[in-house]
């Protein structure tokens, strides 16, 4: 598949971007467990308007990133050009548009996936968009906003109208939230529909190499898109991708090959905030993720949770290492959550 100039072989492996959770640190982890495509996390586009800084960093790329997206949100059309534009100068390979954003702080100011309740308002933003900038410019949305209420086709048909080059569609409503399972049929309808042609990337509870082959047979989408399955499992992507290659289930890693994963997200979090415990309440949603499955684990889950600083982090991984380490963890039952 292309997106604008940038190819992509086989089925590309894409992260999804999420608010907190795809900075650098886990970006890395999923590109060096074989995601093909970044995204960084959501951006306001009246922060990045004016300019505040905490906003602009999330724009700070690298260069294992490639290929990589910038994603805004917002309501306002001369905002979101303005907001292209500046990231645009930040290098992205491409600009994401966030048309599926589900969290009320999101909806509530008519952006993300409230953008589904006006599509031709949808259409106009991204073809404005699409003319402000040099780069491609692709979107992610969901299949509408409540269950009966389900404009993605339509929706589908307006963006490539528009100049959009690809397409990422979550196979839930803005009112199933992350509840549910995901419905693919829409998005496999979409795909196969003969007036698409752009690119369709695939999202929602890809969590194991058979659930995406089924998926994908099933839609015959030209990408996957990963995303909370991939927190505290950065390796999913190497899951996925064996499996599509050669139909065969890697197994999980043992606890302290797990750990030794999160000590170098935790270590780069660590070099690029230079502030230890920022760097360490970056990872505490992850910490939460890694070690599921384990019995009697609930005291050093809360441990690991409270600690402060490398030296608590490193004391409890120790403990977690002396009494799991050699225990093969079982993601089978995780939450999505």
């Amino acid at each position: 598949m292309k997106i604008g100039n940038i190819e992509l072989k086989n089925t590309p492996l894409f992260l999804a971007p999420m608010e907190d959770v795809t900075y650098k640190s886990f970006r890395w982890m999923c590109k060096k467990f074989g995601a093909d495509v970044m995204y960084t996390e959501f951006i306001s586009s009246e922060a990045l308007v004016r300019d505040i800084q905490k906003t602009r960093q999330k724009m700070h790329l690298f260069d294992f990133d490639r290929p990589v997206a910038i994603q805004i949100y917002g309501h306002n059309i001369d905002s979101m050009v303005r907001a292209a534009q500046v990231a645009e100068e930040s290098g992205p390979d491409f600009i994401d548009i966030n048309f599926g954003c589900p969290m009320k702080k999101i909806v509530r100011h008519g952006a993300g996936a409230a953008m589904l309740k006006d599509l031709p308002l949808m259409q106009q933003m991204a073809a404005e968009i699409v003319k402000a900038v040099k780069i491609p410019v692709s979107a992610k949305t969901r299949l509408g906003w409540s269950e009966g209420d389900n404009p993605v086709m339509e929706a589908a048909e307006r963006l490539q109208d528009a100049g959009i080059q690809a397409l990422a569609i979550h196979g839930r409503t803005r009112e199933q939230l992350y509840t549910g399972e995901a419905d693919w049929t829409l998005i496999g309808e979409v795909k196969n529909n003969p007036k698409i042609q752009i690119p369709i990337i695939g999202n929602g509870d890809i969590n194991s190499g058979e659930k995406a082959r089924k998926l994908l047979d099933a839609t015959g989408v030209d990408a996957l898109m990963i995303g909370r399955g991939a927190i505290g499992r950065p390796w999913l992507f190497r899951e996925v991708k064996h499996f599509l290659e050669t139909g065969e289930i890697l197994p999980q890693p043992t606890v302290s090959e797990v750990v030794e994963v999160l000590k170098e997200q935790l270590q780069m979090n660590f070099e690029w905030h230079d502030n230890e415990r920022s760097g360490i309440l970056m990872m505490r949603r992850h910490f939460a993720k890694y070690f599921p499955g384990l019995p009697n684990f609930r005291e050093l889950k809360i441990s690991l949770l409270r600690a402060e600083t490398n030296d608590e982090v490193n004391a409890v991984l120790s403990r977690i290492v002396e009494e799991f380490g050699r225990v093969r963890l079982d993601f089978s039952n995780a939450s999505l959550k």
